[in-house]
Parts: C-alpha cells; structure tokens; sequence
C-alpha cells in the first residue's frame, strides 16, 4: 500500500520527466514567419579582374577569401584580400601535370596556419597549398597532404587540427549511387569514425553539415527533408528540428536545407522550400538557389528569417569582420550583408 501511495505521487513527476526528454531531443517549428527584408542592406562586391563563372564556392583563410572557380579553363582558385576584396593572386590551374588539378572539390582551411587543403577527385588526392609560400613563389607546387580513398572518401569537412576533422563521408554505390554519413575523420591516417546516430525515418540520406568545437556541435540540414539535427561531436543526438513541412517521405522534389554554418551562437541556413522541377526549363529541373535565410540560435530554436531579396548560390561567415559573404546568381555576382544589424 505504501509503495502504491509513492508511487501514485511520483508518477506525475516521472511523466513530466518523460515529456521534458522528448520536447527537448524532438523539436516541432509549425511557424517560422518572421521575415525581415534586407536587400537594401545588401553591398555589392566589385569584381572586374579575374573573370569568375557563375558556379563559385566561398572560403576564409586568415587575410584571404578564397574563390573557388569551378568552371574556369585556366588558374580555378582566386585569392582575394579579406577586407577590402581586393585581387590577390590565382593557383590551382585546371589540367593532369604534376600540381595541377583534374577535378576540383571541397577547399579545407587551416586558420592560423596559413595553410588550405584542396580536393581532387579526378587525382584522388588532397593538395595543400600555403600561402605564403604561394604568393612568393611563381613556380610554386603544393603538397599532398592525403591521398584519398576510393571506396570512402570526405566529400566537405570541417578540420580542427590533423587528427580531427568532421565531415560528410561519401561511400559510392554502383555506377551513380553514393551513401552518405557524418563521420569523424582522422586527416593523419586516414581514419573513419561514422558518427553513431542516424535519424531512424531517414533511409536515404542528402544533408550539408557545419561543426563547431567551440559548442561540441555539428549542424546537419536535410537537402529534401525539412528537418536539422543537432549532434555532439560524438555523435550523441542534441535535437531533431522539424520545419512545418516535414514528413519522412524523401523526394527530390522539394529543396530545403542548401547550406548550413555556426557562426557564434547562432545556426544560419540557406533554405528554399521550392519545387526542384520547373516545365519550363528543358531539362524539367531548375537549379534552386534561394534568396532565404533562417536564423536559430545554437539550440536550434528558430529567431528570424533574412530574406536578402537575391538568389544565393554559396555563403560564408565573415565572423571577424561580422558580415556573410555570398555569392549570387542573379544580376549582381557577389555581396555582403552586416550580421551585427540582423541577428
């Protein structure tokens, strides 16, 4: 009798335990309407010399952006200065000889050391270039830093030092096939630690990722799922975030997630939300690129939204000057905003 009397008055408690657990690990986000329009705040960047193709991707390395030109037929990395966006100098010309590059990948930075990592799928290798040594040198030739594996390889990372970085691994399958997992992954020798979880309504996963060691955290963002998930850097769930249009049903026919970066305490997501297939184009599939950006803070909880008023095709986060940097596809080619002033 007394055990059920105990019982009967711990049992509210233990149920308010269990519901507690789970709104903290599953959360729901039926509403994220609070958009701010600030394209009037949008700076262009002037950039005349060199000519850089539609497709850029976006890097910071100490004093430099690093432009990676994917579809230029000559020199397809373009350093610039950091601050004032000023022409430094391109490496990585586009061939089979000896430091040249086949097919160009991810650009890992090492900040601090003055050095970044690039990927070549064509060599399977990662090259690392230094930068002083690269401005220096006319003849300069970069060093392998790993040799890639082609069973398992990182298709993007976020290295912390040699021995650690975190990044999306790709395992191919078949002639077009490829799983895809967050992985521990160790630069030095080539190890792969698979993080432990895995969203269990998720069979075929498409994510873009960023990790933070300042926070023990990485970000996933679902490519065709409204949904994030929050791990530490062990692979032990923080939190699954759900949009208001999630479901476990994975199609390629809505965009969501195309990019994710920590930037201090916040999560800042490129986010469409919009039909991948368009009849008017003749392939039926038009490249997305959105002009949203959802901001939540680092516990994944949902602050605002940033409509930049142009369509966004690659971004990276500024966190010493406090301004993201984007590239765009659209009638201007790059520009900035101020993220003191919006989030």
């Amino acid at each position: 009798m007394i055990i059920k009397r105990i019982f009967l008055l711990l049992a509210p408690f233990l149920l308010f335990g269990n519901c507690t657990n789970h709104s903290k690990t599953e959360i729901y986000q039926s509403d994220r309407e609070n958009v701010l329009d600030i394209k009037n705040q949008v700076h262009e960047i002037l950039i005349d010399t060199p000519f850089i193709g539609s497709i850029a991707r976006l890097f910071l390395l100490d004093d430099y952006l690093i432009i990676e030109d994917c579809r230029s037929d000559d020199q397809l990395i373009r350093l610039f200065d950091r601050q004032s966006f000023d022409y430094v100098k391109s490496t990585g010309t586009l061939g089979e000889g000896p430091g040249e590059i086949v097919n160009i990948g991810f650009i890992g930075t090492c900040p601090g050391s003055r050095e970044f990592y690039v990927s070549d799928h064509g060599k399977q290798k990662i090259f690392c270039y230094h930068v002083d040594s690269l401005l220096a040198d006319p003849l300069y030739f970069p060093s392998v830093k790993y040799e890639m594996n082609r069973v398992e390889f990182p298709s993007r990372y976020k290295y912390m030092n040699d021995t650690l970085s975190i990044g999306l691994i790709i395992r191919p399958t078949g002639n077009s096939g490829y799983q895809q997992s967050v992985a521990r992954w160790n630069m030095q020798t080539g190890g792969i630690t698979p993080m432990k979880y895995t969203h269990p309504q998720i069979s075929k996963k498409r994510v873009v990722m960023d990790a933070s060691l300042r926070y023990n955290r990485y970000v996933e963002g679902y490519e065709y799922n409204d949904l994030m998930t929050l791990c530490d850097l062990n692979g032990h769930l923080i939190s699954n975030i759900y949009g208001p249009a999630w479901n476990d049903k994975r199609t390629n026919k809505t965009s969501y997630y195309r990019k994710v970066a920590i930037y201090k305490d916040k999560i800042i997501a490129l986010f469409s939300g919009e039909n991948t297939f368009d009849e008017n184009v003749p392939s039926g599939i038009k490249v997305l690129c959105p002009t949203l950006f959802h901001i939540f803070d680092i516990h994944g909880n949902y602050l605002k939204t940033l409509d930049v008023g142009y369509h966004v095709s690659d971004f990276c986060c500024d966190e010493e000057n406090s301004r993201l940097i984007m590239n765009f596809d659209d009638e201007i080619q790059f520009g900035y905003f101020d993220l003191k002033s919006v989030i």
